[in-house]
């Protein structure tokens, strides 16, 4: 069996959006609107969230084809990445799979080793920030058979610890490793490429603000971002804001390079969400001082989640991706 799969055959994420946004044929905020108010939320809902479980079917399946060992996630800050790795496990155990995820943030470096940005600041993100030697070697040697005892970082004193996490892995098992750098071919330089299979994530949709104007992006993954670190970090408007731009660096770096060497996208946007966190999100942007510093982002973000219906995420499943930013699912994220 040919375990290499042709990077043209990879849907990219604008094809996927267009499709799903033909599917239930909304290509506009108005439209959204429209199907919220004629009392169709659920629906659209339903549909949405059954869209992208066919996606994650097909990663799987493909995976499990093409006996890939180790599955590599990458994408951009807010993402859905965890989220989207638990269902991918869940996927992968219904078709007889045991999978088991790595953790790459226990791979860091001690804190003494780890490089410094140009303003003397410690640079986390950078791939240095990994002991990649001794990522290379466990994964290398699960994947021969043997049974590695896997570290553990312990952000607090910033060094890596061991406290009896062993694991061997047999042929019914598959790695999980979820990270920044993970589509970096540096990263996993020891392993062979046919037992890698690559998947990036990102949040994309097709709706249009009017006949010229797109709904950004960028701006759907700061408003999850917002959400999130409010709900799970205790993180006001203003913090995450000061940091999206190193966030967005960092990106650029590190993650946007290597989307050519995924072996699949998956699309984690989803048609309904900007009704479904407004509730969430606008609150916090009112929150905040009309003479604060983000005066003109708060604003922008304001003025684009008042386009929307406000839509009842009383029936957003409990694994869905948006529950990773507005809580109250089923996954530890």
């Amino acid at each position: 069996m040919d375990n290499n799969i042709p990077k043209s055959s990879v849907v990219s994420l604008k094809e996927t959006a267009k499709e799903w946004a033909k599917k239930v044929n909304i290509d506009s905020v108005e439209k959204l609107n429209k199907m919220i108010l004629s009392g169709k939320a659920l629906e659209l809902i339903l549909i949405c969230e059954a869209m992208q479980q066919n996606a994650i079917y097909e990663i799987a399946r493909n995976i499990v084809k093409n006996n890939k060992r180790i599955v590599l996630i990458a994408g951009p800050s807010s993402a859905g990445k965890t989220t989207f790795s638990h269902r991918l496990s869940i996927q992968l155990r219904a078709m007889g799979m045991i999978p088991h995820a790595i953790a790459a943030d226990n791979y860091f470096v001690n804190r003494e080793d780890n490089p410094k940005d140009e303003n003397g600041n410690y640079d986390f993100e950078c791939l240095g920030a990994m002991d990649l030697k001794l990522l290379n070697n466990d994964v290398t040697g699960l994947l021969e058979g043997n049974r590695v005892e896997l570290p553990e970082f312990n952000f607090k004193t910033g060094r890596r610890e061991y406290h009896g996490n062993y694991l061997q892995i047999g042929e019914m098992d598959v790695l999980i490793m979820e990270g920044i750098h993970s589509l970096n071919p540096e990263m996993t330089y020891r392993l062979n490429e046919n037992d890698k299979y690559k998947i990036y994530i990102s949040p994309l949709n097709q709706l249009y603000i009017d006949d010229e104007t797109k709904v950004s992006t960028l701006d759907s993954r700061l408003l999850r971002r917002m959400v999130r670190d409010n709900r799970a970090r205790g993180n006001d408007v203003e913090k995450t804001l000061s940091m999206w731009n190193s966030v967005r660096s960092g990106e650029e770096k590190y993650i946007f390079p290597y989307e050519s060497e995924a072996d699949a996208m998956f699309n984690s946007g989803l048609l309904y969400e900007y009704a479904a966190i407004k509730p969430y999100a606008l609150p916090l942007l009112e929150s905040i001082s009309a003479l604060a510093e983000y005066e003109a982002d708060v604003l922008r973000l304001k003025t684009f989640l008042n386009r929307f219906e406000e839509l009842d995420t009383e029936y957003i499943p409990l694994n869905s991706i948006l529950r990773e930013f507005i809580g109250g699912g089923c996954f530890k994220v």
